[in-house]
């Protein structure tokens, strides 16, 4: 059996007893690999009971990039879109992309807008997911 997470949003209807945000702020490979690598080992450990997101803003958003402006490793994009499959949320900062005149289009299909990436995590904070920020 395939563990995922309930969700696909920042509403999680259905609650999990783990949660947990994770800042991914720059556009470093090495970086990427340790956020999709820790994110993937809660996921086994957990299965469906941890609500996992990886909020992207800053040089960060471009592992949510089609075409990233910034040199990312496809293997972590191929990781990422594994890890959503399995419910882990990848949030997309508005304000980055407007910095960087990026659109919906401009994402791959499994990210979710946030208006703002700070906010969004302050959100989940308040909402009693735990930080991690590397």
């Amino acid at each position: 059996m395939r563990a995922s997470a309930h969700h696909t949003d920042s509403h999680f209807e259905d609650d999990s007893s783990h949660h947990i945000v994770y800042q991914c702020n720059r556009a470093d490979n090495a970086y990427f690999g340790s956020i999709l690598f820790s994110a993937g080992e809660l996921i086994r450990k957990y299965g469906d009971d941890v609500e996992v997101v990886v909020a992207c803003f800053g040089p960060g958003l471009h592992l949510l990039g089609r075409n990233p402006g910034r040199p990312v490793d496809a293997a972590h994009q191929v990781r990422a879109g594994s890890l959503a499959d399995y419910g882990v949320a990848f949030h997309a900062c508005g304000n980055t992309m407007t910095s960087l005149g990026w659109g919906e289009a401009d994402l791959v299909p499994y990210a979710k807008i946030v208006p703002i990436g700070v906010d969004d995590i302050m959100l989940l904070q308040e909402k009693g997911f735990a930080y991690v920020a590397w």
